[in-house]
């Protein structure tokens, strides 16, 4: 259950309306008119909350549950316990999503400028937009309507913002384009200068990087996340991408659509990923590298070649899964082999 210090629960929600969010097809014999008044884990829900089931790892917990509803695939609708209403899904855990945004929507934006907060006059802000104290909008920024910049944000100038986005509290934005409804987590840093200088006898020499970051609709970057503007053309971050805390973009970077990147990982400069590639914690990309459409690259994966479509690699440097785990396992009897003697 979540603490009512920070959260506040919509509803309650009648289990015949929450299947129709979920787009989800209730259970034969299912009590559309219980009531539900949140959502919780298997382990901990009671009779007027609703969970979900999409790990197997979990069925002993479904099967154990008290939750009034819960969300499953039909292949495990038979292993509920006794009374429970069942939302039926191909898609539980996406479904449930859809539940749990029910109860818990995006705060709407509460306009105004707070006192501290400092816009230049010749910044455009579109209708309902908030400006929380010690945040910066620089000269000729624009930002679309219903916007929220953070508390000691900095919106550099000529920046432009579009509809709906959120700016999370000392977040930094310079020399870059941002789609609608972005959403950018406190100490995110978008549009400084790239990793860019030739080295000579007498030292390194910067060189100047004249790019843009291109950030297209419904992406988040997360909190301390860093994208480099490009050094001539632009770094590009693809729609609907996501794009976790701690992770750092190179300049001339392109994310293709849909694109996951995971905490710690690093892409360096001029790599281009294809729609919907999914990057592990921690891996690390060389630069000039293209990843095909759909790849997946494991946790800590140096990636240091080209990687086609739909591949699976892990390792460092990187492999194919297959290729890996036989190297693992190849290993493991030579150092037992070596014990034995």
């Amino acid at each position: 259950m979540s603490d009512p210090r920070f959260y506040s629960a919509k509803g309650p929600f009648r289990v015949d309306e929450l299947a129709d969010l979920a787009e989800a097809a209730l259970a034969a014999g299912a009590d559309g008119t219980r009531r539900i008044a949140d959502v919780a884990p298997l382990d901990a829900a009671k009779s007027d909350t609703i969970s979900f089931l999409d790990n197997k790892r979990y069925l002993e917990a479904f099967m154990k549950t008290q939750a009034g509803a819960c969300v499953v695939h039909p292949d495990t609708a038979d292993r509920a316990p006794p009374g429970i209403a069942l939302l039926l899904s191909k898609q539980p855990y996406h479904a449930f999503a859809r539940v749990a945004r029910a109860f818990y929507p995006l705060a709407p934006v509460e306009p105004g400028i707070a006192p501290g907060a400092v816009v230049d006059p010749s910044a455009k802000l579109g209708p309902d937009c908030r400006v929380d104290a010690g945040a910066f909008v620089g000269a000729r920024c624009e930002i679309g309507a219903r916007c929220q910049v953070g508390a000691n944000a900095t919106i550099d100038a000529g920046v432009v913002v579009g509809d709906d986005c959120r700016i999370g509290a000392c977040a930094s934005l310079s020399h870059c384009l941002i789609g609608n409804r972005v959403v950018i987590y406190p100490g995110a840093r978008i549009g400084q200068e790239g990793f860019g200088f030739a080295t000579g006898p007498d030292g390194h020499l910067r060189i100047p990087q004249v790019g843009r970051v291109i950030v297209h609709d419904d992406v988040e970057i997360g909190a301390n996340a860093t994208v480099d503007r490009g050094a001539g053309t632009d770094t590009i971050i693809g729609a609907g991408c996501m794009i976790d805390n701690l992770v750092q973009i190179g300049h001339n970077v392109q994310l293709g659509r849909g694109c996951v990147i995971v905490a710690q990982a690093g892409i360096s400069g001029s790599t281009k990923f294809d729609d919907s590639v999914v990057v592990a914690g921690q891996a690390g990309f060389a630069g000039h590298l293209y990843v095909g459409k759909g790849a997946r690259i494991g946790a800590q994966c140096g990636v240091m070649r080209d990687v086609e479509a739909g591949a699976a690699v892990i390792g460092s440097p990187a492999m194919p899964v297959k290729q890996f785990f036989r190297q693992v396992a190849t290993l493991r009897r030579l150092a037992e082999k070596k014990d034995d003697e």
